[in-house]
C-alpha cells in the first residue's frame, strides 16, 4: 500500500507548465528569431513579462478563490509587471537601464527560487530543479549586468534566449512532476481509506463472532 508520506503538494503545478511554455516559446524567438535593433528585442522581452505576469495574476485570482496559496503569484506577477512597465518607459534606447533592470529582475527571480527550493520545498527532486533554476537566474544577472559591451543585438538576444530555455525547461519539468505528485497523493490517500474500510470492517465482523 502506498504511504501518504508528503508534507508538501505544490498547487501551482499548471502555472510552472504554462510558464515554461511561454518561457521556451520565447527563447527560440530570441535564439532563431530575426531581431533587427535593440529595441526589438526589449519589445520581445516586455511581451514575455507581461505574459508571464498574467499567468501568474490569473494563478494568484484561482488559487484565492480556492483558499490555497497565493502570496507566491502575486509577489511573482509584481516582479513581472513592474519589469515589464520600467522597460516599456525607460529602457528603450537606454542600453544601461535594460541591461540594470534584466540584471535585477534575474537576480531576483533566482533568489525568489532559491528561497522557496530550500524553505517551502520538501520534496528532493523540487528542491534541486529549484535551486538549480535560482542559481541559474543568480548567476545570469551578473553575466547581464557586464554584458553592456556587445556591440551586436543579437548576441544579446540569443543569450537572454538560452536563459529563457534553461528556465522554461526547468518550469516545465518542475510542474509534470508535481503534477505526478497530486496524482500519485489522491492515489495513496484513496488506498489509506480503503485500507481504514477494511480493517473497521474485519474488527466489526471479528466482534460478531466472538458473540
Amino acid at each position: 500500500m502506498a504511504h501518504i508520506n508528503r508534507k508538501y503538494i505544490d498547487k501551482h503545478w499548471l502555472s510552472f507548465v504554462l510558464r515554461g511554455g511561454v518561457a521556451i516559446i520565447f527563447a527560440f524567438l530570441a535564439i532563431f528569431g530575426a531581431l533587427s535593433d535593440f529595441n526589438m528585442a526589449i519589445t520581445m522581452i516586455v511581451m514575455y513579462l507581461l505574459i508571464m505576469g498574467i499567468i501568474d495574476a490569473t494563478s494568484a485570482l484561482y488559487n484565492t478563490f480556492k483558499k490555497r496559496g497565493w502570496i507566491n503569484s502575486v509577489i511573482d506577477a509584481l516582479i513581472d509587471v513592474v519589469a515589464a512597465i520600467i522597460l516599456m518607459t525607460m529602457g528603450q534606447n537606454n542600453l544601461p537601464v535594460s541591461m540594470i533592470v534584466l540584471c535585477a529582475y534575474t537576480l531576483l527571480s533566482g533568489l525568489i527560487d532559491i528561497f522557496h527550493g530550500f524553505l517551502s520545498t520538501v520534496d528532493p527532486t523540487d528542491r534541486f530543479i529549484r535551486v538549480l533554476a535560482g542559481a541559474i537566474g543568480a548567476i545570469t544577472a551578473f553575466v547581464i549586468l557586464n554584458s553592456a559591451g556587445f556591440d551586436d543585438v543579437m548576441i544579446f538576444a540569443r543569450f537572454f534566449g538560452v536563459y529563457l530555455l534553461i528556465v522554461g525547461v526547468t518550469s516545465m519539468i518542475y510542474g509534470i512532476h508535481n503534477r505526478s505528485q497530486v496524482v500519485e497523493d489522491a492515489e495513496a490517500r484513496r488506498e489509506a481509506r480503503l485500507a481504514t474500510r477494511k480493517s473497521t470492517a474485519k474488527k466489526k465482523s471479528g466482534k460478531k463472532v466472538k458473540k
